[in-house]
């Protein structure tokens, strides 16, 4: 796949980039290495000041870095604009609470190990490798920079071949922020090339957002290299609607749920399985809400939707939506490609679908939704579960004892009650199952690429 920007509005190429030479990849290798170093030793104090400066850049560049998200991979202007913000949030955050969250941990009875005292501390490993996707081209990035970053640790990116500009962007705003030289780069190289770079003695970890084969892939060069590895790899999000629901409410954040970012994101709600008593009501106000979005370009402060990222993506959406029908999946609405340049598709919902058909078990990566009907909780239950992925998960109801049921029996990173799944600086982020291993955000994903050191004293 060539390294390049092609606008998903248009289909036209706005510009091509060559890949980095070996000998490019070596000097940034070198170079992070250095920076490693130079990095740990710096105090909490010092990187805090650095990172805030890069938050001030972000926000004075937002006008500059939303649109040329749009035009990279189609997010409507306004949702640009959120993420871009967005990460600047999550900089402030890891800025003004890193120090805490990575202070010595005191042993509770230093005395049952004979010691006068022992205590955790945390350590950068050094050189983290993140692998990144082009959904959220700056916050998927800035959730991994920004405690990487506060932790000590150097960052190097390889983000994916259709958001170059967005990759270079961030390869220099560290830097300008004060970070030493290498403290985060990025390496404009093919997926080809990535094997090389997580095998190098120097790069201590690595990180990845992306698709299952992506993951296992990675996971699998990590393992035999002995390296520490943390991937989030999609989902396919369950949103159970139960008679206690505000069903309305539920109704209207189904819509902003499954179509946020076009409906590209890993903890879109995707799957709604609605109680029989409120079907009916739930889908005539979900499919109304769906059909009232506009689709347009993307630049247009107006659009809520607009085009799939790729062509190939839009392809795979339509097969996904006529393999169901002609299986006799029920369409609700959409379920089309529409306009004449550009790779738009319609807000789609289907009901219906039966295990047999691809979009039952497959990540749809689009405004397509897929609603089910249950009888009573224990179903609703076991239809989310029945899924290879474990994200997040969203469950609305008013009745204590169903929130006790499903709580712990869903099988996923989270559950967001009364609410759409979203990520938060303050909140772990991650899942189980095939939707990946480990957890970014928060204190637990500051912790993921620290050396928990023990130590004893006698």
């Amino acid at each position: 796949m060539p390294i390049a920007t092609v606008n998903p509005a248009t289909g036209e190429l706005v510009e091509e980039f060559a890949p980095l030479t070996e000998q490019q990849v070596e000097q940034r290798l070198v170079r992070a290495h250095a920076a490693a170093a130079t990095l740990r030793a710096t105090d909490f104090d010092t990187r805090a000041r650095w990172m805030r400066a890069a938050a001030d850049l972000v926000e004075a560049e937002v006008d500059l870095a939303a649109p040329m998200l749009t035009i990279e991979m189609g997010k409507p202007i306004t949702q640009a604009r959120a993420e871009v913000l967005k990460c600047a949030q999550a900089m402030r955050f890891y800025a003004d609470n890193a120090e805490t969250l990575l202070a010595d941990q005191p042993l509770a009875d230093p005395g049952t190990v004979k010691a006068s005292a022992a205590y955790t501390s945390y350590e950068p490993l050094g050189v983290v490798l993140a692998v990144m996707p082009w959904n959220y081209p700056m916050w998927q990035v800035i959730r991994f920079a920004a405690p990487a970053l506060m932790a000590g640790n150097v960052g190097l990116l390889k983000h994916a071949s259709n958001v170059p500009q967005s990759a270079l962007y961030l390869d220099t705003l560290f830097e300008r922020a004060g970070f030493p030289v290498g403290s985060f780069q990025a390496l404009l190289i093919g997926a080809a090339d990535v094997e090389a770079v997580l095998r190098d003695r120097r790069v201590a970890a690595v990180t990845l957002t992306g698709s299952e084969p992506a993951g296992r892939s990675i996971a699998a060069i990590a393992g035999s290299e002995v390296k520490k590895a943390v991937l989030e790899l999609g989902g396919s999000d369950p949103f159970i609607v139960l008679p206690s629901a505000d069903v309305r409410a539920a109704a209207r954040t189904a819509v902003s749920a499954r179509t946020m970012n076009n409906g590209q994101s890993c903890i879109a709600a995707k799957r709604f399985i609605v109680h029989s008593e409120v079907y009916e009501e739930f889908v005539e106000a979900f499919v109304a809400g769906t059909k009232a979005l506009t689709v347009g370009d993307p630049l247009d402060e107006d659009t809520e939707i607009g085009p799939i990222a790729t062509e190939s993506g839009r392809r795979e959406l339509a097969e996904l939506v006529d393999d169901a029908v002609s299986k006799g999946a029920v369409l609700r609405c959409g379920g089309s490609a529409v306009g004449t340049g550009g790779w738009f598709f319609e807000p789609t919902v289907l009901e219906e679908v039966t295990c047999d058909m691809r979009v039952y078990g497959e990540e749809a990566f689009g405004p397509l939704a897929v609603v089910h009907r249950v009888d009573d909780i224990e179903q609703a239950a076991a239809l989310a579960n029945d899924t290879a992925f474990g994200l997040s998960s969203s469950v609305w109801t008013t009745d204590p004892d169903e929130e006790r049921f499903l709580i712990p029996r869903l099988e996923a990173g989270a559950v967001f009650v009364n609410g759409m799944s979203v990520s938060y600086p303050e909140l772990p982020f991650g899942g189980v199952k095939d939707s990946g291993i480990g957890r970014e955000l928060a204190a637990e994903g500051i912790r993921e690429f620290c050396n928990l050191k023990t130590v004893w004293k006698g």
